[in-house]
């Protein structure tokens, strides 16, 4: 069951709003192997402005996925992508519909 989740904001540098996409699309094939990680999804908020939301059955699933190598990567293109640091929330589940 899906208990919390992320929701983190990513405005793009402008001119490398694809590099962006590209980052994001690569993350699907790292938390592929992320056990905990129940849902990912990378979306496109606007022309540059860009989202992961990801869900977790617990705060343990969360931590090992902020602390892993989608995580990382992230924060080390940041700099060269983003045109601020990404917008980390955390927030709780109250729902959620999911195959299986």
């Amino acid at each position: 069951m899906v208990k919390v989740a992320l929701f983190v904001r990513l405005e793009a540098k402008p001119g490398k709003e694809g590099e962006v996409e590209n980052f994001l699309r690569g993350g699907l094939q790292i938390v592929q192997g992320e056990p905990a990680t129940i849902a990912w999804f990378a979306i496109r908020l606007g022309p540059s402005t860009f989202g992961i939301f990801d869900a977790f059955p617990d705060e343990a699933g969360r931590q090992a996925h902020l602390s892993g190598k989608v995580a990382a990567a992230l924060m080390a293109k940041a700099p060269e992508l983003l045109a601020q640091p990404p917008a980390i929330e955390k927030v709780d589940v109250l729902a959620a519909k999911l195959p299986g």
